[in-house]
Parts: structure tokens; sequence; C-alpha cells
């Protein structure tokens, strides 16, 4: 809607003025009010240093040579057998054909084993991870910053073209262990929307139901803010559920389905917790016993 200044009477309300535009004003027309403020924490227009095109130009680069070279090579097995196959196998008109098409879920097993790997070794040497307990200005772009930005993409990437048809498999959890996440035995993750491997802590039997969102980053008020998440041994987390950043859960402690777990809250060992946010239930009451059905079934 566009407003005109015309005749419509326009009045100043009381002690809103300043000269340098460093107070709020407000003025008001008819029955509408228009409200004006400086942005001195939000939205403020800062002009970008060569030394910050620098660092996202050489981040972009970095980034497109590393996921080229690691998706070539992961695809190298795969063309190396259709050229082979191509050269040497008979050429009736049903053979050729048959021999690439009955090898394309072979290929892909073998594709899928090579990304993991290179993915978790390139993001490894090249320093690509998540810094603990940082905290940077997303305006600033930072090393940091960029860092856990390439490593986001990274994993993005895997999450793609593997997790869509391995997750809650022995391969999913292979990937996040090597892409740098501490896992003990019998872990079972059963979400896509796991990220900042190297930030989780997970203790032997952890299962987390589909869908649960967890990671060890936050963003808040324009800043990145990290964290470690540390689940105890046989934690269950239900479908759908949301974990901050700097969480802690003791040992057999389960969350219900759908609830959110504040960042920072520390949960006590072999209890239920369920809501939003998550608050402590008694074992013996029908809201844990909801919460224990539900679980069986993520």
């Amino acid at each position: 809607m566009i407003f005109e200044a015309g005749n419509l009477p326009v009045k100043q309300l009381p002690g809103a003025v300043d000269s340098r535009n460093q107070k709020k004003v407000l003025f008001q027309t008819g029955n509408w009010q228009l409200l004006t403020a400086n942005s001195t924490s939000y939205g403020t227009l800062r002009r970008v240093t060569p030394a910050q095109v620098g660092r996202v130009t050489w981040m972009i680069v970095s980034l497109f040579v590393v996921e080229t070279l690691v998706f070539g090579l992961s695809v190298l097995p795969a063309f190396a057998f259709w050229s082979w196959s191509m050269e040497w196998v008979p050429n009736p008109w049903i053979l050729r054909p048959a021999v690439v098409a009955m090898s394309l879920i072979p290929a892909y097993l073998v594709f899928a084993f090579a990304l993991i790997a290179l993915s978790a070794f390139s993001t490894k040497i090249c320093g690509w991870r998540t810094a603990p307990n940082g905290a940077w200005k997303l305006s600033d772009l930072e090393w940091p910053l960029l860092d856990w930005s390439r490593y986001m993409v990274s994993t993005h990437v895997v999450r793609v073209l593997v997790g869509t048809f391995f997750r809650a498999s022995f391969l999913w959890t292979l990937y996040m262990r090597w892409n740098g996440a501490r896992m003990g035995r019998g872990v079972h993750i059963n979400s896509l929307s796991i990220s900042d491997h190297n930030m989780l802590d997970f203790g032997d039997g952890v299962v987390l139901g589909e869908n649960v969102h967890l990671s060890g980053h936050t963003v808040e008020a324009g800043m990145v803010k990290t964290g470690t998440v540390k689940l105890g041994r046989y934690v269950t987390v239900g479908l759908g559920s949301m974990v901050g950043i700097n969480v802690e859960a003791g040992e057999k402690c389960q969350i219900g389905a759908m609830s959110v777990v504040l960042k920072g809250t520390r949960l006590d060992a072999e209890s239920v917790y369920v809501g939003v946010p998550v608050r402590k239930v008694e074992r013996n009451s029908p809201a844990a016993a909801t919460v224990e059905t539900a679980l069986l079934d993520a």
C-alpha cells in the first residue's frame, strides 16, 4: 500500500525526534502509524572488505575443487567397469545393455561407499570441521565460519546422494563416525537431519527416531553458535524431536516424540522427558507409558 502526503493530517508524536536519526520516530496519519527506527543491532548495511571477498572466493573455489574430486573419484569404479564392458563384452543386441542394467545397483553401492569415505577423508584433511564453543557473526565471514560452511555443504552432498537410501543402516552410522562423530556400538540413527557430526558424542545403543533434528550449531541474532551434544548409553530420542546444542542426556534417558530439548539442558539418567520444552514425567505415569510405546514404533 502506498501513502502520499497529500492533505492527510500528519502529527508528530511527542518525544520521538532526534536530528541524528538515532532514536525511534513515530508519525501518525489519520488512523495509521508509521514507525521509523535506526538499525543499530539488526539490518545495518556494512561495506564488504577486500579480505572478506578474498575469503569467500577461496571458500567457493576450494569447495568446488574438493567436491569435484570427491565425486569424480567416487563414480570412477562404475565408469571403469562400464568402459570395460563396452569393450570386452560381446555385442549381441541385448547382452551389453543387460550387463550395464544389472550393474547399476552394485555400481551405486560402490559409489555410495566411496563417497562417504572420500567425503569424510577430505573434510578431515582440509580441516573443515565445526569448531567447538564457537560464536561468529555471519556478517564478519571469518575463517571458522567458512570452514563450518564447507563442512555443512560436504555433509549435505552425502546426505542427498547416499543418506536418502541408507539412513537407519550401518552405512549411515559409519559415515557419521568417519565424519567426526564419537559413537559407541549399536547406535541406530533413522534421521537425515543430523549435522555437525564432530560435535556429537553418543554412547552405546543410542537410538534416534525418524526425523529427529539434532546438530551442534544454532543461529541467533545473526550469529552462529556451536556446542556439543552428549547422549549417554541407551538414550532414545523419539521421532520428530529437536535437540539443541550443549545438551547432555544421562544413561537410559528417554525423550518422547515431537519434544523439544532446549540448548544447555541436562537430562537425568533413567528418566522420561516429554513436551515443548521437555519436562520430566514419572516412569509409571500415563505420559511415560505413551512415550515408551511411541519409542518402540520409532
